[in-house]
């Protein structure tokens, strides 16, 4: 009796969605996380897609991989209630989340955080100030 393959729970798609996020962020492919965590790129695949859930040992051993708290993977979930956080404050969190999920957010990130020299990052931050509020003048 296969009448419909059941679906993804919402939050196990996003938090392999979050899990995608982080790896990518780090520049980290889908094999090293696997080989980290002693399992398959495909796993890491099926995790990412929300097609098999995290269990919770994998999922602290995850974010001690990545570099991030496990509250991160759950941050903006379905059906989340942002009652301690205010809507500016969960709005501007979307931008960034949006932001790094673009190509070009995540290529500007990635050489960002490699200019080690303060004086260049912030000539960097006022040289896009300067872009953005020439866009806005046209």
């Amino acid at each position: 009796m296969v009448e419909n393959k059941k679906r993804p729970n919402p939050i196990d798609i996003h938090v392999g969605s979050r899990i995608r996020l982080r790896r990518t962020m780090l520049g980290m492919s889908q094999e090293k996380l696997g080989e980290s965590l002693g399992i398959t790129f495909q796993q890491i695949q099926k995790y990412e897609k929300g097609t098999n859930r995290v269990g919770a040992s994998r999922l602290q051993n995850i974010s001690s991989i990545l570099n991030v708290p496990v509250s991160f993977f759950f941050e903006d979930a379905p059906g989340e209630q942002s009652g301690l956080s205010g809507m500016a404050e969960a709005s501007s969190s979307n931008y960034v989340v949006d932001f790094l999920s673009s190509s070009e957010g995540l290529q500007l990130n990635r050489a960002f955080v490699k200019i080690t020299d303060p004086k260049v990052r912030r000539k960097v931050v006022e040289l896009v100030k300067a872009l953005a509020a020439e866009a806005d003048s046209e």
